[in-house]
């Protein structure tokens, strides 16, 4: 490990004195992680797990937020840049405020888009940012709430998150944080379920 940082240091410096740009740097040197934003706590746990235990100095953060579609939108999908849910983009401002507090040296972008479903939406969005890695936070369902939907469906569907673990090109990592007495994470990925994670 710390040979690794030690030669990352020394190819930022390179960079540096070749007067290669930092965003083409990154794209020679990191990789891009891509995490989904959300105002619930369980975003915000997945977040604060890739800024400590998988963002490096040479990575590019992707903020990704996915919002509903208005009633005209319905149909297509539209990017930040235009007209959009202005609650939207100031949460992922403020997210990204936060990580550049936290993560200085890491470059950070933001990733607003409109859609009817959220599921293919992220994936879609993941394989176009060209992202290595994508992370979501996951909610706790309780066995009544998992027994009604098999019930209603009549086969186990995971909503959102179990969709991009499955369909997502890239590596694709839920977590959910375990209670405040056990501490850690739980870690779901396509060859995981609930992987403790103590940190």
């Amino acid at each position: 490990m710390i040979k690794t940082k030690r030669i990352l240091t020394v190819l930022l410096e390179i960079r540096r004195s070749l007067g290669i740009p930092r965003e083409k740097a990154v794209e020679l040197l990191g990789r891009k992680i891509m995490v989904v934003v959300e105002s619930s706590i369980e975003a915000k746990g997945a977040l604060q797990w890739a800024l400590s235990h998988n963002v490096q100095n040479q990575d590019l953060l992707i903020l990704l937020h996915v919002t509903k579609a208005s009633f005209k939108q319905a149909t297509g999908t539209r990017t930040h840049k235009e007209r959009g849910d202005p609650r939207a983009r100031e949460l992922v401002k403020s997210v990204k405020t936060l990580c550049q507090m936290k993560r200085p040296e890491v470059q950070v972008e933001i990733a607003v888009v409109e859609g009817k479903e959220k599921g293919p939406l992220i994936v879609e969005e993941a394989k176009k940012h060209g992202a290595e890695l994508l992370v979501l936070g996951q909610k706790r369902r309780s066995m009544t709430r998992r027994l009604i939907m098999m019930w209603a469906s009549n086969r186990v569907t995971g909503g959102v998150v179990e969709y991009c673990i499955q369909n997502a090109d890239c590596m694709t990592v839920a977590v959910r944080r375990k209670s405040k007495k056990h501490g850690g994470y739980l870690i779901t990925t396509k060859r995981h379920k609930d992987f403790w994670l103590l940190a």
